[in-house]
């Protein structure tokens, strides 16, 4: 399915052929998100650029593309629709040294927090956006303003160019995998259209219904150093800082995720810390030169992958292949139909759904499955890093109801006429209530012990019901010993100090008989 080796000089061919496809894709995709943003479509392919080539060069993960992105590209558009481009250049500045910070304290890990259910839910949620978005290039201005969807023989010739598309790319590597099969699509599809002479949507088209302007193009130079024109004051960093804080959270958590997606397809392992450096690195760069910023795009690093990118190469010839297109050849690459830039999209889109989460219903928790979709759903309606936080929060929340529902006790009254609660089951801030329901001071005997051999103390609010059961035990009259605490719980309880009164019991502590020493 996936090459995971390669000889050196075929690594290099697939590296520069993969990279090349990647930033045909890339350029729709940069001037629609900078168009989310409210800003100009070279800020847009300036911060794909610099995204690229900086990742690729410092990021923890080879082989997955980085660029201008919706997921941030929604977060941006208040702050610039309010003040400016060049606060969100500041902004992005200030995003980049939040994720490098992160990145610093080694906050990557964290993402092994997300459950596998939230995983399949925003992989599935992200193909759906992916083809969402794609529809949006099957609609036309209309004669009296707005827009209106493609109908008669300009339907059926883009349907024809996007399925012909969708065939190269399923049926070439069958025969030879010396060319990308996306690549080739697009070239071929491209030659087509121009030697029949198709009438059909091409960027050029795109691009002139975005901006308006009939001489609209992708050409400009290279970006140019420049310090954000914002005020270096309080009142500044009290308005970029709420957007750049969510723009890090963003950014990282959909890079990440990333990250594990291509880890598993690739068999490899990335370096998240690493990886979220890179991205910050990045961002900061971007504020400096005019770039709207980004992070990873699954659907680029999909693309890639599919398309034999393994290494950083790959990487470094999407970014600069991005940035010769605006150089020295905005007019070829305006030539080519949208068709076959959706058509690409489109197997993306088969790629990335996972059609094995059908055959999963009634084969795991129903918990489970409700989560996936809750996280698709989400993905879909809000934000992919929004849905991620949901799925993790529902999912501790499931968690814990689960376990909560886990504690129980065997009582019993042994030959000394002390009776025994042995406990199993997590003692927790969700467990509290069926902890509490376990036992009766009032009709109890004198003496009370509390076996936690097979249970563990996990949260202050275990402490605190202990501490409120001793209370009870003690206006009864009788006394409560605790016996085979952990080293944590009793950890726990020295450190709670008077704000727990109970008595502990010695355990016994175990030797092993060794009959070498004899």
């Amino acid at each position: 399915m996936f090459q995971l080796t390669c000889p050196g000089k075929t690594c290099v061919k697939n590296d520069v052929l993969s990279g090349l496809t990647v930033a045909l894709a890339l350029v729709p995709e940069a001037i629609a998100f900078a168009f989310v943003a409210g800003v100009q479509p070279l800020v847009g392919l300036y911060g794909a650029f610099m995204m690229g080539l900086i990742t690729a060069v410092i990021g923890g993960r080879p082989g997955m593309i980085s660029g201008a992105t919706g997921a941030m590209a929604v977060v941006m558009v208040s702050l610039v629709a309010g003040h400016g481009v060049e606060y969100l250049f500041a902004a992005v500045v200030l995003t980049g040294l939040f994720q490098v910070g992160a990145g610093v304290l080694r906050l990557g890990k964290f993402i092994r927090l997300v459950p596998y259910p939230v995983m399949l839910g925003f992989v599935n949620g992200l193909a759906i956006v992916i083809f969402l978005a794609q529809l949006k290039q099957f609609e036309v201005p209309a004669a009296g303003g707005g827009s209106e969807w493609l109908s008669g023989d300009p339907l059926w010739i883009m349907l024809g160019l996007i399925g012909l598309t969708m065939a190269i790319i399923q049926l070439l590597p069958r025969l030879t995998v010396a060319v990308p099969a996306s690549l080739a699509a697009i070239v071929t599809v491209t030659l087509l259209v121009i030697g029949l002479d198709l009438d059909t949507r091409t960027v050029q088209d795109v691009l002139r219904d975005m901006t308006g302007d009939p001489s609209a193009t992708i050409a400009g130079g290279l970006p140019s150093f420049s310090i954000p024109a914002v005020p270096l004051s309080w009142e500044t960093v009290e308005i970029i800082l709420p957007y750049s804080l969510i723009l890090a959270g963003v950014g990282l958590i959909e890079s990440l995720l990333t990250l594990n997606l291509i880890d598993e397809l690739t068999e490899t392992r990335g370096r998240g810390n690493r990886e979220c450096i890179g991205q910050g690195v990045a961002n900061s760069v971007n504020g400096m030169f005019g770039g709207m910023g980004g992070c990873a795009m699954i659907g680029q690093s999909l693309i890639n992958i599919n398309s034999g990118g393994r290494g950083r190469l790959s990487g470094m010839i999407a970014a600069l292949s991005l940035l010769a297109f605006i150089l020295f050849a905005s007019d070829l690459i305006e030539i080519i139909p949208v068709a076959a830039l959706v058509g690409v999209m489109f197997v993306v889109v088969l790629g990335t759904f996972e059609w094995a989460s059908f055959r999963m219903f009634g084969k795991v928790p129903v918990s489970d499955t409700l989560i996936s979709i809750l996280v698709a759903a989400v993905t879909v309606v809000s934000d992919l890093a929004i849905a991620v936080i949901v799925g993790v929060i529902v999912s501790a929340l499931v968690f814990a109801w689960e376990h909560a529902k886990q504690m129980g006790a065997n009582a019993f009254v042994d030959e000394n006429g002390t009776k025994v609660y042995e406990l199993h089951g997590p003692l927790f801030f969700g467990s509290i209530h069926a902890f509490n329901r376990l036992f009766d001071p009032k009709n109890d005997p004198d003496e009370v012990v509390i076996d936690f051999y097979d249970s563990r103390v996990a949260d202050h609010s275990g402490l605190e019901a202990i501490d409120g059961l001793a209370e009870r035990y003690l206006r009864a009259g009788k006394t409560l010993h605790l016996k085979h605490l952990s080293e944590e719980c009793r950890s726990l309880l020295d450190k709670a100090g008077d704000l727990v009164e109970v008595n502990l019991m010695e355990d016994p502590r175990y030797r092993v008989a060794d009959d070498r020493l004899a």
